[in-house]
Order: C-alpha cells, then structure tokens, then sequence
C-alpha cells in the first residue's frame, strides 16, 4: 500500500487529532455575539425625506457597519443572524444643524472625476448649506449582535479561524477601524464581546416580552446593483429579531 499511513484517530486531511479537528469546527460553527449600547442612536427610515425618524430597533445594516468598523477584510462579508434588543424602546426629539446639499458622485465636477484628474472642487461652504432639522432618535439604547461571516471570493486566503481570531482579539481589546456607530456617527457605541459580561447583562428588558410586528425594515444595500436598498418585514419575540430565520422564510424586496 503507497502514501501516507493513516494513523489511527488522526483526521487523514490535516493530520490532526478528530478531537482537534471536532473542537475547530465546532469554534468555526459559532456565531460571534457582540453586545453594543450607546446613549442615542438614530436608525433612519428612508420613507422619511426631510425630518429624521428612527426605526424602533437597529436594523441589519447597521449591525454590520458596526461590526466593520471592528473588523473588516475584502475577504469575508458580515451576515446579521440575530439582534437583541435589550432595553425599553423610547424616543426623544432633538434639533440638529444639517447641510442642505451632498457632493456628487458622478458628472464632470463629481467626485469621480476629481480622481482621475487628481484635482477638483468637492468642497461644501456649511454656513451657507446649513439647515435646522428635527430628529426623533431612540435613547439609552443597548443590543447584542449575533453573527457569522462569507468568504466573497476576493483574495486567496480562507482561513476562517483567523478571521474570527482577530475579530474576537480585537473586540476583546477594544480595538477598531473607526470608532463604530449607532446609525449616525456622532451617536457613539461601546461595545463588549457578550461572552466577557454576566449574563444577567445580556437578557432583554421585561417590557420586551411578548411578540411585536415592526413592519418593513432596511435590510441592508445591493452593493451589486446600484446600491438598491432591500426590506424585509421585521418581528421580534420576547426581545429577540431572528433575522436569519425571517429571511429564510420571507427573503427579501426592494
């Protein structure tokens, strides 16, 4: 008989004990859970034109910036499976001072063009564009992001256990790319991995329980087709959004 001997007990791809390799997949097969709270956050309806309105709850995108700005390779892409909401829903209403106006994309004076030309105007006067606007953000807030990631197919490396090495080193140590948000960027978010905090800290609030139809909600961006927003119709039960489950069954509309 040629080749490498099988050794009795030992996984014949890596050469590793089954014990190991089980231990591995089982590391591999667990989502990450990420607690992250904040003082106010504003999750936008973009049914709403000209006053901010928060959703009730953060939404999925939003989960997934957060968790970016944390970790981030071209590699992988963050897939949202369950949000936790773990304080009371309420709001508060807030004036804020705004810019009128956004710099473009596309066109000659466009920001694309600035590139290639490596020179052009994108500039914005504030005191000129600024407009006074309402908002009604939710406050006191508090989740925990439940996750998993897919390779997208750019760059070699599949090294799954070293993504989420780093993903849980880097949230354990308090380190990110930018400082994560809860949908705007002036509403700052701590966050904590939820296996380092008490579990008394990680139930939802009893004013949570029951069921409760949140309507449609932004589910995230087709970054593949001119960023077209897609929905899905969001419930939560006892706290808990089981964002994978609702897609699964529902999927998705633009």
């Amino acid at each position: 008989m040629s080749g490498t001997p099988c050794r009795v007990g030992y996984c014949s791809v890596c050469s590793e004990s089954y014990l190991f390799c089980f231990a591995l997949l089982w590391y591999l097969a667990m989502p990450i859970q990420l607690k992250a709270w904040g003082d106010l956050a504003c999750f936008t309806r973009p049914e709403m034109k000209v006053e901010r309105v928060s959703y009730d709850v953060i939404t999925p995108s939003a989960a997934r910036g957060l968790l970016e700005a944390i970790y981030w390779k071209p590699e992988i892409r963050w897939v949202i499976d369950r949000l936790t909401v773990l304080r009371p829903i309420r709001f508060t209403n807030i004036r804020r001072n705004e810019v009128g106006s956004k710099v473009t994309v596309g066109g000659k004076t466009g920001a694309k063009a600035a590139m290639n030309r490596g020179a052009g105007n994108l500039g914005l006067v504030i005191e000129e564009d600024r407009q006074q606007r309402a908002s009604t953000l939710l406050r006191d807030v508090a989740y925990v992001i439940e996750a998993h990631f897919e390779h997208t197919g750019k760059g070699a490396s599949r090294n799954d256990a070293k993504h989420l090495d780093q993903f849980n080193r880097r949230a354990k140590r308090g380190q990110y790319f930018h400082h994560p948000y809860l949908g705007c960027r002036e509403f700052a978010a701590d966050f904590a991995l939820a296996s380092e905090l008490p579990a008394k800290e990680l139930e939802p609030d009893a004013t949570l329980l029951g069921d409760r139809d949140l309507g449609y909600m932004l589910y995230d961006l087709d970054y593949g087709n001119d960023h077209q927003p897609r929905f899905f119709r969001a419930a939560m039960s006892d706290g808990v959004i089981d964002v994978a489950s609702l897609i699964r069954e529902q999927g998705v509309v633009a």
